[in-house]
């Protein structure tokens, strides 16, 4: 997808951009409604510009960030890749996990929608240091082993794999990572904490439930020894 903002001051998208909006939680539409001017930028010649939308099913505003990637005569062309100002709040399960390690996970993904990609890491960390404090049989490492399945999953790069094993597990100082690899960062995070607790809780849940209703179901069965001896024999 590229975007173009053209000498004529037209503001052109190869294809529609659609994410959940912040305000209605619907994924809509975001049409332009306020753009650059084309002149503007060819004077000043920023690194970034700024984009006014509204979402298609709310009318609601959002604004967004974008790079600039080259500066033609006719066109000037914008990054795809569009930072919105104000992200929606992820949504997670957090009453299975432990108390602290919720809230702290709670404002992890808060300072992620702030676009905070520092502060979002370091929570993330502290996130998994008081699951494994809050689980006494469970260590870093099995939160490390899910880690390592989840980007196996999701074919992460080596490179982006160290940098964000690095910001979760070790103890030295947290790398400085961009958004793409925060983007990455929030969906691993949430697939740690979903197979741990949230998958783990449902299932032995699950199968609590199974085993007592096949003891309530093998109670009902009577027996054949008793049965046998509630049938009178025959006469004759």
């Amino acid at each position: 997808m590229a975007i173009y903002v053209k000498n004529n001051n037209d503001f052109e998208q190869t294809e529609p951009i659609v994410r959940e909006c912040p305000h209605c939680g619907v994924h809509a539409p975001m049409v332009p409604s306020a753009t650059p001017s084309f002149d503007a930028l060819k004077k000043a010649r920023p690194h970034h510009t700024g984009v006014a939308f509204r979402c298609a099913a709310c009318n609601e505003p959002r604004f967004a960030r974008a790079a600039i990637r080259s500066f033609g005569d006719d066109r000037i062309i914008l990054s795809a890749n569009l930072v919105e100002v104000e992200r929606p709040k992820e949504h997670f399960q957090y009453n299975y996990l432990p108390k602290e390690t919720g809230l702290l996970l709670r404002e992890a993904f808060g300072c992620y929608a702030a676009d905070l990609t520092l502060a979002f890491a370091v929570l993330c960390r502290h996130s998994i240091a008081s699951a494994a404090r809050a689980e006494l049989a469970v260590s870093e490492a099995t939160f490390e082993r899910l880690f390592d399945d989840t980007c196996r999953l999701a074919e992460i790069d080596r490179e982006t794999r160290q940098i964000l094993h690095q910001a979760l597990f070790m103890t030295s100082a947290t790398p400085e990572i961009d958004a793409d690899q925060a983007a990455m960062l929030i969906e691993i995070i949430k697939d740690i904490f979903q197979q741990r607790f949230v998958r783990t809780a449902k299932l032995k849940r699950a199968i609590q439930m199974r085993r007592f209703f096949a003891s309530e179901s093998d109670q009902k069965v009577m027996p054949v020894d008793s049965l046998a001896a509630r049938v009178k024999p025959s006469e004759g």
